[in-house]
C-alpha cells in the first residue's frame, strides 16, 4: 500500500549555512535532517513526503526547505511558510515555487497571527491561485475560524490542506472544535490532515481518546479528502507517540474500509502532489534523489 507523508518538519545540521533564528525550538537530541527523515521512512515503507517549513527554527528563512525541494522533484513536495505582514511575501512565493519547486503554502493569519479574514493572507492565497499551488492552513483556533471561512468561500478552486483539524485534542474545547472541523467539511475544496492523534492524545500509543474524532472526520470529508501525516520529529511534536505508532493507527488500528486506508494513507497525497508516484513504490533507503 503507498504511504505518503504529508506533514514532517526538517532541520539541517549545517547552522552556518541555514542558520537558525533566534530562540530556535530545537529537536531533543539533535537530529531532524532531511538524511535522517529518510532514515524513518524506509524504515515504515513510506514513499515521500511534504516537507513543511520549520517556523519554530527557521523562521520565515525558507531557504532550507528551498534546496531540499529543489534537489528532490519527485519524492519531496516543499511547503513554504511566509509572513502575511511582510509586503514582499507574495513576490518570495514566486520565488519558491519557479526557482525551487516549492508546491503549497503554508498560511498563518496576519497581524502577528490574529486574523486570517485580511488583505495580505488574501494577496498570498491569491498568488498561491496564479501559480496553480496549494496551501496548508494553519488553522487552531476557534476565533480564526469565521475568517478562514470567508477565505475558504472566496477561493473555491484553491485546494486547501487543513493543519491539524484545529489543533484537536481532549479538553474543555474538544467539542467545540470537533463540530467546527465537521462544519468546515461543507467546503469542497478543504482536504483534512487526520495527523492529530499524534499531538493531541493524552494518553500515547494506540491514542485511542481521539479516535472518536478521527473517524467522524473521515465519514464527514469523506477518505478521498483525508491525508494522514507523521508530525516528524516525533522526539520534538509528539513525545507521546512515535513515528511508527501514528502510522500503525492508520494502518491497522482504526477500524477503517480498506479503500479508505488507502486513500488516507497515500492515494489522495498521490493525486494532489505527486502523481508521478507509483502505486507499489517504496522508499530505497539510498534514493539517489532525496538528499540537500
Amino acid at each position: 500500500m503507498l504511504v505518503i507523508d504529508c506533514h514532517a518538519h526538517i532541520y539541517s545540521p549545517d547552522e552556518e549555512r541555514y542558520p537558525p533564528a533566534a530562540r530556535p525550538l530545537r529537536v531533543p537530541g539533535g537530529g531532524g535532517s532531511i538524511q535522517d527523515l529518510r532514515a524513518v521512512m524506509h524504515a515504515n515503507g513510506v514513499a515521500a513526503v511534504r516537507a513543511i517549513q520549520t517556523v519554530s527554527f527557521y523562521g520565515y528563512d525558507n531557504r532550507y526547505l528551498a534546496d531540499v525541494s529543489r534537489a528532490n522533484p519527485g519524492r519531496v513536495s516543499g511547503v513554504c511558510t511566509l509572513d502575511p505582514d511582510d509586503p514582499r511575501s507574495p513576490e518570495i512565493l514566486w520565488r519558491l515555487v519557479q526557482e525551487h519547486g516549492v508546491k503549497s503554502l503554508r498560511s498563518i493569519p496576519a497581524e502577528s497571527r490574529t486574523r486570517f479574514d485580511h488583505p495580505a493572507v488574501r494577496r498570498l492565497w491569491q498568488a498561491a491561485h496564479e501559480l496553480g499551488i496549494t496551501v496548508d492552513i494553519f488553522l487552531m483556533q476557534l476565533e480564526w475560524v469565521e475568517g478562514a471561512e470567508r477565505l475558504l468561500r472566496e477561493f473555491p478552486h484553491l485546494t486547501v490542506a487543513f493543519c491539524h483539524c484545529l489543533d484537536l485534542k481532549p479538553g474543555e474545547e474538544y467539542r467545540k472544535k470537533l463540530e467546527a472541523v465537521l462544519r468546515l467539511a461543507r467546503f469542497p475544496n478543504l482536504i483534512a490532515k487526520v495527523d492529530f492523534i499524534s499531538t493531541g492524545t493524552a494518553k500515547g500509543f494506540p491514542g485511542d481518546d481521539l479516535h472518536e474524532a478521527a473517524l467522524k472526520i473521515i465519514g464527514a470529508y469523506g477518505a478521498e479528502r483525508c491525508v494522514w501525516g507523521s508530525n516528524y520529529p516525533n522526539r520534538l511534536w509528539t513525545p507521546r507517540m512515535s513515528y511508527e505508532e501514528h502510522l500503525r493507527i492508520f494502518r491497522e488500528v482504526l477500524p477503517l474500509k480498506e479503500e479508505d486506508r488507502r486513500q488516507i494513507l497515500g492515494e489522495t497525497a498521490r493525486r494532489l502532489w505527486f502523481p508521478d508516484i507509483g502505486e507499489g513504490t517504496s522508499l530505497s533507503p539510498s534514493h539517489p534523489r532525496i538528499g540537500g
